[in-house]
């Protein structure tokens, strides 16, 4: 199957050298990789530029955009900047981050996971970070979800969703898009990805409440912020965390911020979420 990858990357230099070349050294190499800069103030560009010498499948694409590379808009802006470059001829398109170390075989198994079951529109792995020498899960969500910085879609699929949404909650609408068109989402625990910077490091103080804000562009409803917000809050082991996003959620109802999802697709969403409640809780 042919594999596209798309590299959004902002002052990467210290790791996207180590990314390239994982992805370069896998079994089943990419068919194309495209790294978008987004205004690195570092020398991001010129290590890419050097691995474009040698390898012609990677090329990269300038976005002169400014200010931080946040989750939300700015990342998928830089995505979809570098999915125009592309032609229609994939059949799996991925957006990584610059700053991921994988598995040999990871290509591979996404490939092969999407060959053996039609239905299945997106696949992904799971992120370990280092703590004290050792390199453990990053427990930031449920096992049924693929985190933002791996993600893989069947072309097919991601036709369906209409491509990522520039905005906060992205890596979660397209999960219950993807579901609310008929595709499956399968997680691989055995492949595991090293995540060399861990989420959030660079968010600044006013990033704090767009997990609240993408509860409420995802028609959650209030109910159901609460508890997802929660859980998130005790896997984090932060109180403030569940605060900000209550408040988050609570000032877009106030500014009647637009929705990611339509009616029919946030109603869908709100039955999908209560029935993983309720399995979990029963």
């Amino acid at each position: 199957m042919r594999t596209y990858i798309i590299i959004p990357a902002y002052n990467e230099a210290e790791f996207i050298g180590e990314t390239l070349q994982a992805l370069i050294d896998q079994s089943q190499p990419a068919d194309k990789i495209v790294v978008v800069d987004d205004g690195s103030t570092d020398n991001t560009p010129e290590i890419v530029s050097e691995f474009i010498e040698k390898h012609p499948e990677i090329s990269l694409i300038k976005n002169f955009s400014k200010g931080k590379h946040l989750p939300g808009s700015k990342v998928v802006k830089a995505f979809n900047l570098g999915f125009k470059t592309l032609d229609d001829d994939f059949d799996i398109v991925c957006k990584f981050d610059a700053d991921l170390i994988f598995p040999k075989n990871y290509l591979e198994k996404i490939s092969l996971h999407f060959k053996e079951n039609s239905k299945i529109g997106m696949v992904g792995g799971f992120c370990e970070i280092q703590k004290n020498g050792d390199w453990i899960l990053e427990n930031l969500t449920g096992k049924d979800h693929i985190r933002g910085a791996l993600k893989a879609y069947r072309k097919a699929c991601f036709k369906d969703i209409g491509g990522l949404k520039p905005a906060m909650g992205w890596d979660t609408a397209d999960e219950l898009l993807a579901q609310y068109h008929g595709w499956e989402i399968k997680t691989d625990e055995n492949l595991r990805v090293k995540h060399l910077k861990p989420t959030g490091k660079n968010y600044t103080k006013t990033s704090k409440y767009k997990q609240g804000e993408a509860f409420y562009s995802l028609r959650y409803g209030f109910v159901i912020t609460f508890i997802a917000s929660a859980k998130l809050a005790l896997k984090k082991k932060d109180l403030g965390f569940f605060l900000n996003c209550i408040t988050g959620f609570l000032y877009a109802k106030n500014e009647k911020r637009p929705y990611l999802v339509n009616k029919d697709e946030g109603r869908f969403i709100k039955n999908l979420r209560w029935k993983k409640i309720q399995e979990k809780l029963f």
